[in-house]
């Protein structure tokens, strides 16, 4: 990933409804959430919610789907963790400096105490 597209895409997640809706599209899993859902879930009017899921379907952090009516969204977890992957590089000279991601895949443990 290109320095200009990470910026792009922490651009768009730079918003509090974008954030939102994202966050609650990655909680969703890969069957994702029709419109109405999420504009209910979030409190978001119709054409508000639109721009927000209009402006993250074009830098690629969701994906829409048709299905009969509906359009369902659904995070995009490959460009997710792209972005993920390069924030992270190199951190800390390659130790083990990052608990709460260190084990991806597995279900957190307890919460770190506070320093």
């Amino acid at each position: 990933m290109e320095t200009l597209n990470a910026a792009e895409l922490l651009s768009a997640l730079g918003h509090e409804s974008r954030l939102a809706v994202f966050r609650l599209l990655v909680e969703a899993g890969a069957e994702g959430m029709n419109a109405s859902a999420i504009g209910e879930r979030l409190g978001l009017a119709p054409p508000n919610l639109s721009f927000h899921l209009a402006h993250l379907s074009r830098v690629g952090l969701i994906k829409g789907r048709q299905e009969k009516r509906y359009i369902y969204y659904a995070a995009n977890y490959p460009q997710m963790d792209e972005l993920l992957s390069f924030l992270t590089r190199n951190c800390c000279q390659g130790g083990a400096c990052l608990p709460k991601t260190a084990a991806l895949g597995r279900r957190p443990g307890p919460a770190m105490p506070k320093r």
